[in-house]
């Protein structure tokens, strides 16, 4: 029998080995600096107030509440129209007692119109008088002034603290390919 050579191939294929150190990446951001100064503003008020003005004189000299200088000078007004009455009526009963002669009887209508009262003079009215308060109102003001003052900003950035650290990749052959051949007879 005839024996054939048998050929036995026994083949390993290479092998990688690959390791990966990871990397990394921290980054820290310190806040910044920050320095803010509002100054207060300055305010300036004028005011003037408002002013109500209330006048009852006329209301209570109505209910014959008067001052004394009011009384005063009413009684001197009244005096003097009196007097100015007086002199009219003397004046007058002088010129008829002049032209008596004329006839009539001038002596009995003089005593008898200087006997006589005046008239009572009465009224019916309101007391005190409608309208007798004056009101009076000045309205108030108010002036304002303000100052204002920019704000003072005062910013110190700090820069990002960066660590870093790539990835690292090892590659190595961990085995080699390898190719086995045996002859058989």
């Amino acid at each position: 029998m005839l024996r054939i050579p048998q050929l036995t191939m026994q083949a390993t294929f290479a092998q990688l080995s690959i390791i990966v150190e990871r990397g990394y990446m921290n980054m820290l951001q310190p806040q910044a600096d920050m320095s803010l100064e509002q100054p207060q503003p300055q305010v300036e008020m004028k005011t003037t107030p408002p002013r109500l003005t209330i006048d009852q004189t006329e209301a209570w000299a109505d209910v014959d509440l008067k001052h004394i200088f009011r009384r005063i000078e009413e009684a001197a007004q009244d005096g003097y129209a009196s007097w100015l009455s007086y002199l009219e009526t003397t004046a007058i009963q002088g010129d008829e007692l002049m032209r008596i002669e004329q006839g009539g009887d001038v002596l009995a209508m003089q005593a008898e119109a200087n006997s006589e009262r005046p008239p009572f003079d009465y009224n019916v009215g309101l007391i005190p008088r409608p309208f007798s308060v004056k009101v009076s109102f000045e309205p108030g003001h108010i002036n304002m002034n303000w100052q204002t003052s920019n704000a003072r900003i005062h910013i110190e950035p700090r820069p990002v603290q960066i660590d870093y650290k790539p990835n690292v990749v090892h590659i190595d052959l961990a085995r080699h390919n390898n190719l086995r051949i045996d002859v058989t007879v």
